[in-house]
């Protein structure tokens, strides 16, 4: 597998929650703090790739050989992992089945038990797979589709080789952004994310722009999904784009 760190590239992944919305669909996107990665940028959820993020005795709906070919290097499950859990630790939404069903908050109970887990998971008491053999969880990664390549170009100090993936928010579950991680959040639709950004109101950098601009003409939250199945949902690959840090899906 590749290491999680090659000289000051780490591996990262990311998560584009969508859902549907009476004006089309909605992003879930979050500001960053201060003193962390990208501060005050307004970003998708997500996070550097853990050593725990290995496991694929957790992983439901994608085989190793699959999530291998997708991403064109071995090992690549635990880019899905990654992105699950960061999803988790972030913004409170767990990708997870149980019994077979997408989990879903049965009562006030259930969010505070978990959200003990969320807490352990970011203070580093738990890993992941703790979590899901306390619970009985696999996490969900046939919801979670592969989405785009981007490493941080060559003059940035710190640099990250990270995998976009985008998933619909499950039923009965909320965001619950975490306050260490984030500054603000909202849902938004894309075009109005774009609009933010060009009237000076948000920061983003290339790959979230790439990202919204990519989502921003779909008028539902399954064409969406389908086109991003179908590898149909990204603009040619130019050399600008490369420049600003876009790779080759594969």
């Amino acid at each position: 597998m590749q290491p999680l760190k090659r000289g000051n590239i780490r591996l990262a992944a990311t998560i584009v929650l969508v859902r549907e919305s009476e004006g089309g669909p909605e992003v879930f996107m979050m500001q960053r703090p201060g003193g962390v990665d990208f501060p005050d940028l307004h970003v998708f959820p997500g996070g550097k790739v853990d050593e725990g993020d290995f496991a694929p005795e957790l992983i439901a709906g994608l085989p190793e050989s699959a999530a291998d070919r997708l991403l064109g290097v071995p090992g690549g499950l635990r880019y899905w992992a990654a992105a699950i859990r960061e999803c988790f630790e972030e913004c409170g939404v767990l990708l997870a089945y149980r019994n077979g069903a997408l989990i879903d908050w049965a009562d006030e109970r259930e969010v505070a038990h978990f959200n003990g887990y969320r807490q352990q998971l970011i203070d580093g008491e738990l890993t992941m797979l703790d979590v899901c053999r306390r619970e009985e969880l696999r996490l969900a990664a046939d919801r979670v589709l592969y989405f785009s390549h981007w490493i941080t170009p060559e003059q940035a100090p710190r640099r990250f080789d990270t995998r976009f993936f985008i998933a619909a928010m499950p039923d009965n579950q909320e965001t619950i952004a975490h306050a260490w991680e984030t500054a603000d959040d909202e849902w938004v639709r894309p075009r109005d994310a774009l609009a933010a950004w060009e009237a000076g109101r948000w920061q983003m950098i290339s790959p979230t722009l790439s990202t919204l601009n990519s989502i921003a003409g779909f008028s539902d939250v399954p064409s969406m999904l389908e086109a991003v199945l179908a590898e149909s949902h990204l603009e040619t690959l130019t050399d600008e784009m490369r420049r600003q840090g876009m790779h080759d899906l594969r």
